[in-house]
């Protein structure tokens, strides 16, 4: 099942047990983090804990029903979208639920796609009210987000990606953003949005490969009242949210033949109908498309119209994998690592020397988005929030030979095995005697005096550091 993209922290109000756990576990699957409410007097108490979506059911048992909780979030949690479980043709329990603000409604037995589809689009609402919420309310009219600055890199093949974003984001012409899974592309699809004319408008994205080709139909171009069972109203598709602003399709190479047709109809027309309508809606929207195909060898093959290809490639950003620019690693290891460091209420953390060889020497087959992962464990996994070789993942830590510390022939003795220790954690902390007693577990003149002891080290500098400390304080 793909992951849902985005915030996702919902809260599922469900007396039965077997429903509630089922939900869970597919909102789980999808990526979502759940809290789960048995009765709706604790869902209601749980209006202000920031969820992002509330899934009820109607019915609840004793205590307040799905209704109740739906006009306890819109009073005290007005941006959450509400979804309502109904019974299977309860077609009167639906259409009050909708009347009274719910977002949505998932008919008894529900189908797992479709339900992910509904949770998918509540979401996508959320974000896009957010967004309006902060154009109105920020200096300028700006929204804080895809800021150029916010891609990381300095190599060369990095500056002509900004150049190139840089040209391109003024105008009004389609762009094809290609690049490995993990190189960024959504990213530079924002950073575009952002600096163009249409900043102030709707940013949507959507994951072409995430929805079978009947629901990303729907989803693009929406539905007409009755275009299938369950359509009780129209509903606007996703080239209608986006209006006045830029509409992202990610890895728009994966699309079939039939979509392929009906998205050429819209960039050549610029116009939509919607599922089951007859009615072309006129639409404002420029499209930036993205893959991780190449579609020159697909339109060759037949995968792909060539008619489309030369419609999206009006412009192309070609993103490189990180193994081509070796040169931004310590700059994206310093960026996430302080990006985790602040999510996790760490002041001190920091990486060692050999820990930041072994990453560098790292092929990265999934580019950014594993090394962003990579430092989110390490730090989660280190000791005193400093990433050692042994915090690293074992593919990546293997790859660099730790110096010796183990049992040889000579048969050492504590004091000896100590020794190689301390000289072992000294190399990973890059000399940092601080770092090392902290890893130690011991205290840094504790340190001092051990080094002293063997003739490594002065008492000078602890005196030195001393003074420093004094300095600072006074």
């Amino acid at each position: 099942m793909s992951e849902l993209p985005g915030r996702g922290r919902v809260l599922v109000v469900e007396d039965d047990r077997v429903a509630r756990e089922l939900l869970e576990e597919i909102l789980r699957s999808a990526g979502l983090e759940v809290d789960a409410a048995a009765l709706g007097d604790e869902a209601i108490r749980r209006a202000g804990d920031g969820h992002d979506l509330v899934i009820t059911d109607v019915r609840l048992g004793d205590g307040p029903s799905g209704m109740e909780v739906l006009a306890a979030f819109q009073v005290q949690a007005v941006l959450t979208p509400v979804i309502v479980i109904t019974a299977f043709g309860d077609v009167t329990g639906a259409m009050e639920a909708i009347q009274r603000g719910a977002h949505d409604y998932i008919s008894k037995p529900f189908n797992v796609e479709e339900l992910v589809l509904t949770v998918r689009r509540a979401l996508e609402r959320r974000r896009l009210l957010e967004e309006n919420r902060a154009l109105r309310s920020s200096p300028g009219g700006a929204v804080p987000r895809g800021r150029l600055e916010d891609i990381v890199g300095k190599s060369p093949l990095m500056l002509d990606v900004y150049k190139l974003v840089a040209r391109v984001a003024a105008s009004q012409s389609t762009v094809l953003v290609v690049g490995e899974s993990g190189t960024g592309k959504e990213l530079v699809a924002r950073a575009i949005h952002s600096h163009s004319p249409r900043a102030q408008a709707p940013f949507v994205a959507v994951n072409c490969t995430a929805l079978s080709e009947s629901l990303l139909e729907s989803e693009l171009f929406g539905h007409a009242k009755g275009a299938f069972t369950g359509a009780l109203s129209a509903r606007r598709g996703l080239f209608e949210e986006a209006s006045g602003g830029t509409l992202f399709l990610d890895e728009i190479g994966d699309v079939g033949t039939k979509m392929q047709a009906q998205l050429l109809r819209v960039l050549q027309e610029g116009e939509i109908r919607r599922v089951g309508g007859s009615e072309a809606v006129k639409i404002d929207v420029r499209v930036v498309a993205a893959t991780n195909r190449d579609l020159e060898h697909d339109v060759k093959a037949g995968r792909f119209r060539d008619d489309l290809y030369f419609r999206i490639n009006v412009v192309t950003i070609r993103l490189p994998p990180l193994r081509e620019r070796p040169s931004d690693i310590p700059l994206l290891v310093d960026h996430f690592l302080a990006k985790y460091a602040k999510r996790e209420g760490r002041t001190d953390a920091g990486i060692a020397p050999a820990a930041e060889a072994a990453l560098s020497r790292h092929a990265w087959p999934g580019n950014v988005r594993e090394l962003e992962n990579v430092i989110e464990r390490s730090l989660a996994l280190s000791k005193n929030g400093f990433i050692l070789l042994s915090d690293l993942p074992p593919e990546i830590g293997a790859s660099v030979a730790l110096p010796p510390m183990g049992l040889h022939d000579d048969r050492p003795t504590i004091k000896e095995l100590e020794r190689r220790y301390i000289d072992l954690i000294l190399k990973e902390t890059g000399g940092n005697k601080k770092r090392a007693a902290e890893i130690l577990g011991i205290d840094r003149r504790t340190l001092y005096r051990t080094l002293e002891r063997e003739g490594r080290e002065g008492r000078e500098e602890e005196e030195e550091e001393e003074e420093e400390e004094e300095e600072e304080e006074g």
